[in-house]
């Protein structure tokens, strides 16, 4: 018998077509019911398809299920002018409210897909109270700059003696202005680190007197909020790029880490304020599929997804999505040019490939159920992230995981599109003509 005959018919089984309809996600959303974090992944960083999908997901579970934010891997000071704009801040725009998002890959926001969602986020928030406006929160850590500088600025305007404390002790960073370079002379010893004066700077700004109101109308509460979770990505992230030159602490589960306390903290945040808490996470399925089941557990990484199903009360369901072949957006090599790029047919004894062969298109599987055991099954899985490699397909792309046990629900799509960059250069437009066989 074929090795992928029972895999095989439990997707033929399990598997519901898409229809293209909202009615597609009725069974998620039941499975949702109930749950404190909904995490939606993707297979790329460049897929119009997992963006549009997701946001339609997001949309029901806000309207029908009270979910009161989404929260991306992105960096806070970035998500956070979207934020403003979606509960009725004044920039301009959707476009303009993306700004923020200037760190390499900037198509990975700054896309038409996620324009379209923030301004509907915004027209929806119109009509509600304050408190039940829902928001868009970013969970990442690369933004150590960044988020100082605005601590520092929520400082000028609401204490400016210590504003001038806090400029002091950040100057430990301002040597370079370059976090790697930072980490990389702190963890020689050519500079010294500045882990004790961002530390201080945090439990300052988390035990100093709060501020009570504001002569231009800002939310203080919210002020200060986003204060300490920039705060407390100075602490993380001057860890996290000295922790890249230590050799001795895995920068990945840093990350993480961080995107988990992150995602807790606003989840009481937003509970604290008067809404539910419920929040929507969009990321790669490697940060919110379960680590456990996946090749990386073997090096002792651990993920999002792996920390919020072992938080105490596990309210999580997981969501991956997968796609067999089509085009991303995707660049070449770090910090380059964002692509437009043709994916390669999977690889065979892939999921994606499994999930080709049922000749089913596209659809959803329910992965929660006993039916569904033959896919926790250990095989390979494909991730593209902001680079794609296709010379280097399986060494740079491919890892083993047990799908049943990564996942919830998975969404498969077998032909999906690239990203529209709001951006985009005058040869993105133009898909790669030569495409090398599988």
């Amino acid at each position: 018998m074929n090795a992928l005959a029972t895999p095989f018919l439990a997707t033929r089984n399990l598997a519901r077509r898409l229809a293209d309809r909202s009615s597609d996600y009725d069974e998620l959303l039941r499975m949702a019911e109930g749950k404190r974090f909904v995490l939606l992944g993707e297979a790329t960083h460049g897929t119009r398809e997992f963006y549009r999908v997701r946001a339609e997901i997001t949309r029901r579970l806000i309207t029908e299920l009270g979910f009161d934010g989404v929260a991306i891997e992105g960096d806070w000071p970035d998500a956070w002018r979207v934020c403003h704009y979606v509960q009725g801040g004044d920039e301009r725009d959707s476009t303009t409210a993306l700004d923020e998002f200037e760190r390499f890959p900037r198509w990975m926001w700054r896309n038409r897909e996620v324009a379209a969602f923030i301004e509907w986020l915004r027209v929806h928030n119109a009509s509600l109270a304050p408190v039940d406006r829902a928001g868009f929160y970013g969970l990442d850590l690369y933004s150590l700059y960044r988020s100082a500088d605005a601590v520092i600025r929520h400082l000028q305007r609401f204490d400016p003696e210590q504003a001038a404390i806090a400029r002091q002790r950040y100057a430990a960073l301002d040597h370079v202005r370059d976090p790697q370079q930072y980490g990389h002379q702190a963890a020689s010893g050519l500079r010294p680190s500045a882990r004790e004066a961002v530390v201080a700077q945090l439990l300052e700004l988390r035990q100093g007197n709060q501020p009570t109101s504001a002569d231009d109308g800002i939310d203080v509460v919210d002020a200060q909020f986003s204060a300490e979770r920039n705060a407390s990505l100075v602490v993380n992230a001057e860890q996290y790029y000295r922790a890249m030159f230590e050799g001795r602490t895995n920068t990945w589960n840093l990350r993480d880490s961080h995107m988990r306390d992150t995602l807790f903290a606003l989840a009481h945040y937003r509970l604290r304020r008067g809404g539910t808490g419920k929040l929507v996470v969009w990321a790669h399925n490697s940060h919110l599929g379960d680590a456990r089941a996946t090749e990386s557990h073997l090096r002792g990484e651990w993920n999002l997804g792996q920390l919020v199903r072992q938080a105490p009360d596990d309210l999580a369901l997981l969501v991956g999505f997968t796609t067999y072949t089509g085009h991303v957006s995707a660049a070449s090599e770090w910090g380059g040019e964002v692509e437009h790029k043709w994916v390669r047919p999977a690889m065979r004894d892939s999921y994606e490939h499994l999930f080709y062969s049922t000749g089913l298109d596209r659809f959803f599987l329910r992965l929660d159920t006993p039916a569904a055991k033959p896919l926790r099954e250990t095989m390979m899985q494909r991730a593209i992230g902001v680079l794609y490699l296709p010379e280097s397909e399986r060494a740079s792309h491919y890892f083993v995981a047990s799908l049943g046990h990564q996942f919830d629900a998975v969404f498969h799509l077998d032909e999906t599109t690239a990203i529209e960059p709001l951006e985009a250069p005058a040869q993105w437009h133009q898909p790669e003509a030569v495409q090398i066989a599988a």
